[in-house]
């Protein structure tokens, strides 16, 4: 129990939900009509358009003009200095860029402080297990989704994982920081950036010869769809591991939780007539968007094989803990999917973590309720994502930015 504990504390920084955090996804097996409607989502009404067909149109033209009037190093030297929420925009930007993103970084109408100021207790104090969901889980299931698989093996990031793990997990420690949404926080920033990198990929990627000869039929990568699968293999996967794994939940943590990332997706660029209002009205889309979409790839199973092998280098010298990754991996995401992922089998440490998984989440529940326990278990996790940043960056930090090519060769 010790061993498996020690581990899994580390294994528990989000690395892996890099792959997973919003970029790209979609179907290789054959996707069902579009009928989720949008009376269940926040905005209570909307077109019903299948978002498969539908993309970011305030994002995609601004960004493509940057692209094409040679602006990003430019604009990426700004934006470095753009780092908290409060912060005006930096000197320098494009003015059709500058005007686009004071839009896109105020929060919705219907956002609620209250509920993000919830979500942020509940991360204080659940933060291993939704950590962990969203990392390596979301990692995961991400590289079972063939369109994000492709979409981050042809583009820029995929030449060099360990960067492009790092960058996206800027965005996941963002969410999940206790001043996300306060002033002094950075998930607006983050979620604005990364939404000018979706933008980016969509103008680059269809001139991939790799994209194009794999994009499962879609020329333009990232549509709404896309970034509502990826969305769904985060919140609502966690929130469904959750509750499979019996931590008690009130009301409130549970709708906070859920409010969290529903601003988050409208920063991101999704529509909000595609967010689901409530968990039932978000397990009925996850059921028709993300379940019949998974499926093996090529460039997913060389993605699962690469973020397992860098989990298990921070976990353990020259990497000897990979049995375990692989055992947690599968328990985490289930057999056919960790089987798509091509995921090793691990008898002995699958049949342990099984045995010892629910002990270890009844034992952490039992001390939740006490005094420093939620501060101290922040500060242990804080320190496990920091020490990932650290090995994944080499010590030279990272930041999101504006790519201006595809991945090279």
């Amino acid at each position: 129990m010790d061993g498996v504990s020690r581990r899994t504390m580390l294994l528990a920084g989000g690395t892996l939900g890099a792959v997973g955090a919003l970029s790209a996804a979609s179907p290789a097996r054959a996707r069902s009509l579009w009928t989720w409607s949008p009376s269940g989502s926040v905005a209570g009404t909307g077109a019903g358009l299948d978002p498969q067909w539908v993309w970011d149109e305030e994002s995609d033209p601004v960004v493509a003009a940057v692209l094409d009037r040679g602006d990003v190093p430019a604009v990426n030297a700004a934006l470095r200095t753009w780092t908290r929420n409060d912060q005006p925009l930096p000197d320098g930007l494009p003015a059709d860029l500058r005007a686009f993103m004071e839009q896109a970084r105020r929060l919705p109408d219907w956002a609620d402080r209250g509920k993000l100021e919830a979500a942020a207790r509940f991360n204080e104090s659940r933060g291993f297990y939704l950590n962990l969901l969203n990392g390596v889980g979301g990692g995961m299931l991400s590289t079972a989704i063939p369109r994000e698989a492709r979409a981050v093996y042809y583009s820029k990031g995929g030449a060099d994982m360990e960067d492009r793990v790092a960058k996206t997990s800027l965005l996941g420690f963002a969410v999940g920081a206790l001043n996300a949404y306060r002033p002094d926080g950075d998930v607006i920033v983050q979620g604005v950036k990364t939404r000018l990198v979706h933008s980016a990929v969509r103008h680059l990627l269809p001139q991939s010869p790799g994209w194009s000869q794999t994009g499962g039929g879609q020329r333009i990568p990232i549509s709404q769809a896309d970034m509502m699968v990826t969305w769904h293999s985060l919140p609502t996967y966690t929130m469904r591991k959750l509750l499979e794994w019996k931590v008690p939940l009130t009301q409130a943590e549970s709708e906070a939780y859920l409010h969290l990332w529903q601003v988050t997706a409208h920063l991101l660029g999704i529509l909000d007539e595609y967010v689901p209002a409530t968990w039932n009205d978000a397990n009925a889309q996850y059921k028709q968007v993300l379940e019949p979409v998974l499926d093996s790839t090529p460039e997913g199973v060389e993605l699962t094989d690469v973020l397992l092998g860098q989990l298990a280098e921070q976990t353990s010298p020259g990497g000897t803990d990979r049995p375990l990754v692989n055992a947690l991996a599968r328990y985490l995401v289930g057999q056919q999917v960790a089987d798509w992922d091509a995921i090793p089998r691990e008898p002995f440490w699958e049949q342990a973590i099984a045995a010892a998984w629910p002990k270890l989440v009844a034992f952490r529940e039992k001390l939740i309720p006490l005094p420093l326990v939620p501060p101290l278990a922040w500060t242990i996790d804080e320190a496990a994502r920091q020490y990932i940043l650290f090995y994944l960056t080499k010590g030279q930090g990272t930041r999101i930015e504006i790519p201006e090519t595809n991945r090279p060769g």
